[in-house]
């Protein structure tokens, strides 16, 4: 069910317009990979928390959902989210490289602050995507291919405020998961926080982030250079994500 569910997702690539079957194959492939994931959830007992596949799998079904409902929202990103298509790619591919065997589930994700957890972050780096694929327009634009392929995307300064405006929404929800994931932390740990490496990445993506939207204010750097700096934050968001919890000897070891 989930390679069906990748090929519907490959099937929506070339129709990230909305145009013709595109959208149709984007629902067809959510709604494969709902029924992936919860066929997973039921034989195993417990969520996609534990490895590396399970984590990549969640995660490109939120991003894809993500994407969605904003370009449902807001119909100007319709036309943008061709630029978020690279990630997506490199997310399913990995998927299918991914080790599917099952993990551990420990003790301590036995929480509703795990949900919650999930769920604050999942929106942050979804949000944070859809930021990164309006931002990215401007400079895409200018190279030929470009023009082309972004000509129904909002004009540039447009695309800046937008990107302004999900970039300010993920920004809140990566707050938010950093709030929980220290409840938790001392709810499983007895401490808030321990700057062990993913603590630590994770503090650093939001400074990263916080300093791309200050500049923005500060600064007014056109929206090619806002949209190269949320390149760079998402870069540092993507690798602490799928990067640090898999090489860190930390409890987080392992586990988003």
């Amino acid at each position: 069910m989930l390679r069906a569910a990748l090929a519907c997702y490959a099937a929506s690539l070339g129709g990230l317009r909305w145009r013709h079957l595109g959208g149709a194959a984007l629902a067809a492939a959510l709604l494969l990979h709902t029924l992936s994931l919860a066929q997973r959830w039921q034989a195993l007992g417990h969520g996609p928390f534990t490895t590396m596949y399970e984590i990549l799998s969640s995660n490109l079904w939120s991003l894809a959902l993500v994407a969605t409902l904003s370009a449902w929202a807001v119909r100007e990103v319709r036309s943008t989210l061709l630029a978020a298509a690279p990630v997506l790619a490199l997310m399913a591919v990995w998927l299918l490289l991914a080790d599917a065997r099952p993990g551990h589930f420990p003790a301590t994700y036995d929480t509703v602050l795990l949900y919650l957890h999930t769920v604050v972050g999942k929106l942050f780096l979804g949000l944070l995507l859809v930021a990164l694929a309006m931002g990215a327009v401007p400079g895409l634009r200018r190279w030929a291919w470009g023009r082309q392929a972004f000509a129904q995307a909002p004009e540039d300064r447009r695309c800046d405020e937008l990107a302004h405006r999900f970039a300010g929404a993920a920004f809140v929800f990566e707050s938010l998961m950093l709030i929980v994931g220290a409840v938790w932390a001392q709810d499983a740990w007895g401490r808030y926080w321990s700057w062990d490496p993913l603590e630590s990445w994770a503090f650093v993506t939001w400074l990263a982030l916080a300093a791309a939207l200050h500049a923005r204010s500060a600064l007014r750097p056109t929206p090619a250079a806002f949209g190269l700096a949320l390149a760079g934050v998402f870069v540092v968001a993507f690798l602490t994500f799928f990067g640090v919890p898999f090489i860190s000897v930390a409890p987080h070891k392992g586990a988003i």
